[in-house]
């Protein structure tokens, strides 16, 4: 049963501060692809997600939550850094020449990531799962333990992990092996003193949709896969991912990976409570950016179209924060929060310091996971390299480098398709309106303006063929 705002607000008014006791341990579940609509939480009741409902349960949930970019590599930059792709400057998915091996770069090196400044301040840290920030099969960023597949993609089955420094083929299903990996992490801390942090990134649910082991296909036995729309093509539909229209085979794939990183989440919650840690471990669970299953008659992300998109299946992402006794059981928060909100809030949850250089999109939202007021931001921006785009509560304006510009009412039209762009009155002063402020935010970003994007990259970019 959710609690009403002034119960909460009572009981943490009652509640020691985290500063008086020792700092709690912290868990960031974080999937990819994941659509915000693929859970039962969200209202899919045929989306077998039984963990993602305990923590909605136990925690507070955030309907509106978005990634900066929505594709992978520069969205976890900016997860990771509260950097937006202008500023830690990747911006697309890494090829694998430029994630691992002889001439890969660490994006990270010279930026300070959350897990730095959990690393400076005692705590013991963990990557389970896919890193795809470059020099993959390196541990870095504060992390002590360290068990990836380099790269961003790859079979789900017999994958060959870099673990601690050595490469290892391992044989089985891979989100399960993540999940392994996560709980052998946490096994090794049951005698250590300090508190640890466990980062697990999962592959799930992005494709391939090659192999799912039958335990995670069975709940879909008969199931007509209601929350996939089988809308016709759109005309920008990125050509490599034409074949999942309609395709039975392709719904299962996806709802079998995301039940797969759900059970692995529920592996670390049963673990936690064996290790009598449930209590004093902040939980986090998001996924890097979106995804569309014939929503606007797209399968992919941003990338998911040619030219890209910035649909809110794309740039959205579920989000639930879970700290026993501390953060609101089953509450629903509904403003508009970032990824490049991520960093700071954490931090301040947690007690921490540290003061950034320069421009910073985030700001913390720690005050609504402690039951306080905070003014309440009506605006945030993306990026994905030649387009950009900003988002209000009823706009969205998106501009493209070569054009192709998009405006539209969400509240009239939630779906997002009916293009205001060209409409006279309302249309033209709110297109002014929002253009003035996203010229504004990026220049304070330090980014260049639009036609000139490509100053910032530094890596190999993908080259994307028009329909």
């Amino acid at each position: 049963m959710a609690v009403t705002r002034r119960g909460f607000l009572a009981a943490m008014a009652a509640a020691p501060a985290i500063a008086a006791r020792r700092r709690p341990n912290v868990v960031v579940f974080l999937t990819d692809d994941h659509g915000p609509w693929a859970t039962s939480m969200s209202g899919c009741a045929e989306m077998a997600t039984p963990t993602v409902a305990r923590l909605a349960k136990e925690g507070t949930r955030f309907s509106r939550a978005f990634a900066c970019t929505p594709v992978c590599s520069p969205s976890r930059m900016t997860f990771m850094t509260g950097l937006i792709p202008s500023q830690h400057n990747v911006q697309d998915w890494l090829i694998p020449e430029d994630a691992y091996g002889p001439k890969s770069t660490r994006y990270l090196e010279g930026r300070v990531a959350w897990s730095d400044v959990l690393a400076a301040n005692g705590y013991t840290l963990g990557l389970a799962g896919k890193w795809h920030m470059g020099h993959d099969d390196r541990a870095q960023s504060g992390f002590s333990y360290w068990a990836t597949i380099p790269g961003g993609g790859g079979t789900y089955r017999d994958p060959v992990f870099v673990k601690n420094g050595q490469t290892i083929p391992m044989k089985g299903f891979k989100t399960d092996l993540v999940g392994d990996c996560a709980l052998e992490f946490l096994d090794a801390q049951m005698d250590r003193k300090g508190p640890f942090a466990l980062y697990m990134p999962f592959y799930a649910p992005h494709t391939p949709l090659d192999y799912q082991p039958e335990e995670y296909r069975k709940p879909y036995a008969g199931s007509r896969f209601g929350c996939y729309p089988d809308t016709p093509m759109h005309p920008w539909q990125n050509q490599g991912l034409r074949g999942h229209h309609g395709n039975a085979k392709s719904k299962l794939g996806y709802s079998a990976l995301v039940t797969a990183a759900d059970a692995n989440m529920g592996r670390v919650l049963r673990k936690l409570e064996e290790m009598g840690a449930a209590e004093d471990t902040v939980v986090v669970f998001t996924a890097d950016q979106g995804w569309n299953a014939g929503h606007h008659g797209l399968w992919g992300k941003g990338n998911g179209s040619v030219p890209f998109n910035m649909y809110d299946e794309s740039i959205g992402a579920p989000m639930v924060w879970r700290h026993p006794g501390r953060i609101a059981a089953g509450w629903l928060e509904s403003r508009m929060v970032s990824h490049y909100d991520f960093m700071p809030t954490l931090l301040d949850y947690l007690g921490l310091r540290h003061r950034p250089q320069g421009f910073r999109a985030g700001q913390s939202y720690a005050p609504l996971l402690r039951g306080q007021g905070m003014k309440r931001r009506d605006r945030l921006f993306f990026e994905y390299g030649p387009v950009r785009a900003v988002r209000t509560a009823r706009y969205k304006l998106i501009r493209r480098a070569a054009g192709g510009n998009e405006l539209f009412d969400l509240a009239a039209d939630p779906g997002e398709t009916t293009n205001r762009w060209s409409e006279a009155g309302v249309g033209r002063r709110v297109q002014a309106e929002l253009d003035s402020s996203m010229a504004e935010f990026f220049k304070r970003a330090g980014a260049p303006v639009l036609a000139e994007w490509e100053k910032t990259v530094r890596q190999k970019l993908t080259v994307y063929k028009r329909p």
